[in-house]
């Protein structure tokens, strides 16, 4: 049975975390325990249901209660559910809800970077990304196209942060991920030590076409993608087995970070 509590009072306690939490504050909540991400959108929070995160409390849209949502309602069991109408929800989270719901839920453990480089054969390796929307629609690339998972660099921003889950449309709940932490500076090393061929995506004089026959029939091959701007750092590139680059037309010089990944993921799939 749903506990459903309507919002007549904006600056409540209990709602600080939608309205007054930062980001960062929400991730060392429980600290040293994980802590809590926000969910947007139904479909969201399903797929973060669906791979077993645990909802704190719910944030809805009326409407929403016996429409879109109501199946949420029924897997969340007896959390707060607060509620209001469109203007109020806006005035507590400071942006409008396009989809009418929001879920905090508890983070669960991040996977630990060995455990993934030992079972994947695609790997997807962010350098230093730091905007969140680039991260999510990475993300969702890789889900669709065929890679295993995502690691990262202390540098890259959360994937668990509101606009990288929303972009993702839940995708980083499925596909795993992880930091590489005290691995960061010689990852690329490690990376070899499990077996991995390393392509980095750039633009160099000795750069491979992205349809170079060999990269595809790696057994195990990790695509390393880096920040908006100036890219990967030069000591990334030159520890790579491999320079790649997509061909360009019309005097476009590069695509953006996420465009890229799209078209490396699906090119450099397992074959």
């Amino acid at each position: 049975m749903s506990n459903i509590i309507e919002v007549t009072d904006l600056s409540a306690k209990e709602l600080s975390i939608y309205s007054e939490t930062s980001e960062i504050q929400l991730l060392r909540y429980y600290e040293p325990e994980p802590g809590i991400f926000i969910a947007e959108s139904p479909k969201v929070i399903r797929r973060a249901l669906d791979t077993g995160y645990e909802p704190i409390s719910l944030l809805i849209e009326r409407k929403y209660i016996s429409g879109q949502a109501a199946d949420i309602l029924e897997r969340c069991g007896n959390i707060p559910v607060y509620t209001a109408d469109s203007d109020i929800l806006t005035s507590i989270t400071g942006f409008r809800l396009t989809q009418g719901v929001l879920c905090a839920m508890r983070r669960n453990s991040i996977n630990d970077s060995a455990g993934i480089c030992q079972t994947a054969s695609r790997i997807a390796v962010l350098e230093d990304i730091m905007n969140q929307t680039n991260v999510g629609a990475i993300f969702r690339s890789a889900a669709a196209l065929g890679f295993d998972s995502v690691l990262l660099t202390d540098g890259c921003s959360d994937p668990l942060y509101l606009r990288s889950v929303r972009v993702s449309m839940g995708t980083v709940f499925q596909i795993p991920w992880a930091y590489l932490g005290n691995s960061s500076e010689n990852y690329i090393e490690s990376l070899k030590q499990y077996g991995f061929s390393t392509a980095a995506m750039a633009l160099t004089d000795d750069s491979v076409g992205i349809d170079h026959p060999e990269l595809g029939r790696k057994d195990k091959l990790a695509v390393i993608l880096g920040t908006e701007g100036e890219g990967l750092k030069q000591q990334t590139i030159d520890a790579c087995d491999y320079t790649v680059k997509i061909p360009m037309y019309h005097g476009v010089d590069s695509l953006n970070v996420a465009a890229a990944s799209a078209v490396a993921f699906w090119q450099l799939r397992k074959q």
